[in-house]
């Protein structure tokens, strides 16, 4: 009989291996390249990063090969997609959410109180307040206990069409088709001062500087159709800057973690500006038409601040700086903030912008305007509505193409994430269901694992122009043209 040689176990443990190479989710390799039964799995893979990063605590790690989640042992996946193990398979280990999202399924209120459409709709930076600006002038905030209405503000003399609460959570500012802004004081309904005027138009957008650069929260940009931006200081009530370069009409800003504020516009370009003295750093140009809508890679962590899922609150705003500048740090790493454009010229541009002016990557694939583009929480993935009826998801990271969505029969409008990233929410005026004598929106909840359809959420009567997935996770909210703001629950 022959006997094994120690050569020959060698070249059998070989062949029931695979060499794979474990990265971050920026490449950087967290070892060296190591030889792994094909029988490992996730839970597997989950142990052997903790190991190699050191974790006191164990953490859970979602893994990807060229884009697709490893849900299934290394074998399964080898098979399915016929991968040669001549070299070393590159897996990237994505950290994930240390908690999950209950999944929304339910509406469990209609509340009415607004006498036109509900154009906008936005949950606190905590996820414990919410409030609505309406065709009615008003804006409103809402008690998310009782489900009903806390305060009606008066002062606008046109629609509201924008609002945006302070990162902080102490303050909420609106802006309406007349140009001006009026900011708004959470705990008792009252404005704080008079309005703020200097735009000739209407305002398309507003953005806070981020806590972990200022705390407490003094200054936001707005956005104009008059082709201005303008940063005001709320202590001061005044404006303290006019960012004027573009020649049409500026259709969305962010203000990013680095301290610059990101304008996109009609003239197809967008503009990068610094905020000591409102000078024009950076021009990105590639969009062949109109500038729809822009994402940041740190949004998520921008928008929460200090807040997390636990619920924490602070007792000093040095103390709120220290913890949110911990959590972008954390969020961003060593690589640079990216930042995504969607335009009516059906493409989308993954920039960064402080590496190169040029775009990193030129997004194809919708046959018609990109709408909303939003990046996950943990900045792995982009999501794309378009009015071609489709949810599109890319790579945060590279912007290639992942996955399409076809569930909708109408123009997609919108598209909110879950805070633990593993669930998007979609919205669209869809006529398809029959049963209802007017258009109606359905809401569609997308598992990103399974790049399925979890969840559809039939029930406005009509339009709806306005979604917000709370930051903590636990609430959705909606409001449209038939005047009434409907919370979703899990």
């Amino acid at each position: 009989m022959e006997v094994e040689t120690e050569t020959m176990v060698e070249k059998r443990e070989i062949i029931n291996n695979v060499m794979c190479l474990l990265t971050d989710p920026d490449g950087t390799p967290l070892g060296s390249p190591m030889y792994l039964p094909q029988n490992a799995g996730p839970q597997h893979l989950n142990q052997i990063v903790n190991k190699l990063q050191n974790n006191e605590e164990k953490l859970p790690y979602a893994f990807y090969i060229s884009d697709e989640e490893l849900i299934a042992p290394l074998e399964t996946y080898l098979q399915k997609n016929k991968v040669s193990v001549e070299k070393a398979l590159p897996i990237v280990c994505q950290p994930q959410a240390i908690f999950r999202i209950r999944p929304v399924n339910r509406c469990s209120a209609t509340i009415s109180g607004h006498a036109e459409a509900v154009l906008s709709v936005a949950f606190s930076p905590d996820g414990r307040q919410l409030a609505s600006g309406s065709g009615d002038t008003s804006v409103r905030f809402w008690d998310l206990t009782t489900q009903t209405p806390l305060y009606t503000c008066k002062g606008h003399k046109n629609w509201v069409l924008c609002i945006a609460w302070s990162l902080d959570g102490k303050y909420l500012v609106s802006g309406s088709k007349s140009g001006e802004l009026i900011c708004w004081d959470p705990q008792t309904g009252k404005s704080l001062g008079n309005p703020l005027t200097g735009h000739k138009k209407w305002i398309t957008g507003i953005a806070w500087e981020p806590v972990h650069l200022n705390s407490p929260c003094r200054r936001f940009v707005s956005a104009s159709k008059d082709g201005d931006a303008r940063i005001w200081d709320v202590s001061l009530k005044k404006c303290v800057m006019c960012l004027s370069g573009h020649t049409l009409a500026i259709t969305c800003v962010k203000w990013g973690g680095d301290g610059v504020i990101y304008t996109g516009s009609q003239d197809c370009t967008i503009k990068v500006w610094e905020t000591t003295q409102g000078k024009l750093i950076r021009e990105l140009k590639g969009h062949g038409h109109w500038v729809n809508s822009l994402a940041l890679s740190t949004e998520y962590v921008l928008r929460t601040g200090a807040f997390d899922h636990t619920g924490k609150q602070y007792s000093s705003p040095e103390e709120m700086k220290k913890v949110a500048l911990e959590r972008y740090q954390a969020m961003r790493g060593n690589a640079p903030e990216r930042l995504v454009s969607g335009s009516d010229d059906f493409t989308m541009f993954l920039w960064e912008p402080f590496v190169n002016k040029h775009p990193k990557t030129r997004m194809t694939g919708h046959q018609q305007l990109v709408n909303h583009v939003y990046f996950s929480p943990d900045g792995l993935w982009v999501a794309s509505a378009s009015f071609d009826k489709s949810v599109k998801l890319w790579n945060g990271t590279t912007g290639k193409f992942v996955a399409a969505f076809r569930g909708h029969v109408g123009p997609v409008y919108q598209i909110s994430w879950s805070a633990d990233s593993r669930l998007l929410l979609s919205g669209s005026r869809d006529s398809t269901l029959k049963v209802e004598p007017w258009p109606c929106l359905v809401f569609q909840v997308w598992d990103i694992r399974t790049r399925k359809l979890k969840q559809d959420l039939p029930g406005h009567s009509d339009e709806v122009f306005s979604v917000d997935w709370s930051p903590d996770g636990e609430k959705v909210a909606s409001g449209g043209k038939d005047k009434v703001l409907k919370l979703w629950m899990g």
